[in-house]
């Protein structure tokens, strides 16, 4: 063989390699990770509540305003004034006469302005409560990271679950099948009633309609799981066959809730909730306080424009200028002080008042919330480790059973109804095994959540110890 033929052989080789490797747990997360709307929706958030930061900073820092305008000006002024009834004769009667003057100009104007806070309070507990909503952010995102880990598991486990009742179930229909078909000719032959016959005809068909309900729950777990990554999976990694099951330590249910309540990121964003909300209060109140500024301005106004108006005699003057410019710099102390609101303001400390209890209150109720979450999963793990156990050795159990069953069935001693019983509780018992080993891993990753210590290292933990399989499309 050529180089060239190795090269394009060893690349056909690793494409199709590719092409059938099963879909493991970190894998499906990585993709969940990239896909899901509910974390992309948390990480938004996220950012969105980090500008709150800077924009509380800036509400501190000086403000700088400038505007201008641009105006075209036409005046006419009118006044009535007493003027001789004979201009030779500065002795003639007073008579009153109407004298207009007209002018028209562009008027140009601009107006700069900078203020920097002195003392406002609102100002000052906004800049703390910014802080609390960036961590309490934070602490939101990093909680439905962990929520994400959970939910990947929990249905990347409940695919493998319905996989495995769907296996159990077609088992259990082919072993039914050849029941019934032993059944047909053991009654031809006059060895059986039947009554066995029509025993083994309703335990195919119970058999079938199982595989169909089977069947479809798989499809519903798998489009579960879809729905969480965004993408379909021809077959996942479930667990080898000696999974190890390890004890939660330390083993001591008190140290682990106090874990939990100290470390659990629900816990976390509760308490900074609380936190903003005192703060908010703090912020109401200010409504009642002084507030002191530095202002300082500058204004120009420039005209530009000529005038035309009339003497005493109603005679024109000739058109002159009228240009006028303008400028007026200021600076000083500007005081607030708030007097009647019309109740406003105190309506608002009442307000923050009651959502800071609410939030102290939803706190309380985190907190019991979690304490139960921990101290469950603590115990579900140890419940799951004896079920595995126990579950594995009914399995077993279940086997001998329908081996010795069908040997009895074939020498005489066992019926047909014995045999189709040992095989359903052979098949139950498979379900209840392969259910228990998922539960205990799902149990684990709980316990881990509620004490806010879930990280993609304890996936790969548990990825560790899985292998490919098939899943039925």
């Amino acid at each position: 063989m050529t180089l060239r033929a190795r090269i394009l052989a060893a690349c056909g080789l690793t494409v199709f390699a590719g092409a059938i490797q099963a879909a493991d747990l970190l894998s499906v997360y990585e993709r969940a990770l990239q896909n899901d709307p509910q974390i992309r929706e948390a990480d938004a958030n996220r950012l969105a509540s980090r500008e709150s930061k800077p924009q509380a900073l800036a509400a501190l820092l000086p403000q700088f305003n400038a505007s201008g305008g641009y105006s075209k000006d036409d005046q006419e002024v009118s006044r009535t004034a007493l003027i001789n009834s004979d201009p030779q004769d500065p002795n003639s009667v007073l008579v009153p006469r109407s004298i207009t003057s007209t002018a028209d100009g562009d008027t140009t104007q601009y107006d700069l302005t900078i203020r920097q806070t002195l003392f406002r309070w609102d100002q000052w507990a906004a800049l703390k409560r910014a802080d609390a909503q960036v961590a309490q952010a934070e602490a939101d995102y990093q909680a439905a990271q962990q929520d994400l880990i959970l939910r990947t598991s929990q249905r990347y486990f409940d695919v493998l679950a319905a996989q495995d009742t769907v296996d159990a179930a077609q088992a259990t229909l082919e072993a039914f099948s050849r029941q019934l078909e032993q059944a047909d000719k053991r009654f031809e032959v006059g060895l059986i009633a039947i009554t066995d016959v029509q025993e083994a005809r309703a335990a195919h068909d119970q058999a079938a309609a199982s595989v169909i309900q089977a069947k479809r729950a798989l499809a519903t777990a798998q489009e579960l799981l879809r729905e969480l990554t965004g993408e379909s999976f021809d077959s996942l990694a479930g667990p080898i066959d000696n999974l190890p099951l390890e004890s939660p330590s330390p083993a001591d249910e008190e140290q682990w809730v106090t874990h939990a309540l100290d470390q659990n990121l629900r816990v976390i964003s509760a308490r900074l909730a609380t936190d903003i909300a005192k703060q908010d209060v703090s912020v109401a109140r200010a409504g009642h306080l002084p507030s002191f500024d530095i202002v300082a301005s500058r204004q120009d106004q420039d005209f530009e424009g000529t005038q035309v108006g009339r003497n005493a005699v109603g005679e024109s003057t000739p058109r002159s200028p009228a240009d006028q410019t303008q400028k007026n710099d200021s600076i000083g102390i500007q005081v607030t002080v708030p007097i009647y609101s019309g109740g406003a303001t105190s309506s608002r400390v009442r307000q923050r008042v009651y959502l800071h209890r609410a939030a102290r209150e939803r706190l309380e109720r985190t907190n019991r919330e979690t304490e139960r979450a921990a101290r469950d999963a603590y115990l579900g793990v140890l419940s799951e480790m004896s079920r595995v156990r126990a579950t594995s050795q009914a399995l077993e159990s279940s086997r001998t059973a329908l081996q010795a069953t069908e040997a009895g069935f074939e020498v005489g001693t066992r019926t047909t109804v014995d045999v189709l019983q040992s095989r359903r509780q052979l098949f139950d018992a498979q379900t209840n095994y392969s259910r228990s080993r998922y539960d205990y891993i799902l149990n684990v990753l709980q316990l881990q959540l509620a004490t806010g210590t879930l990280d993609r290292a304890d996936l790969e933990k548990i990825n560790a110890f899985l292998k490919e399989r098939a899943i039925t499309r």
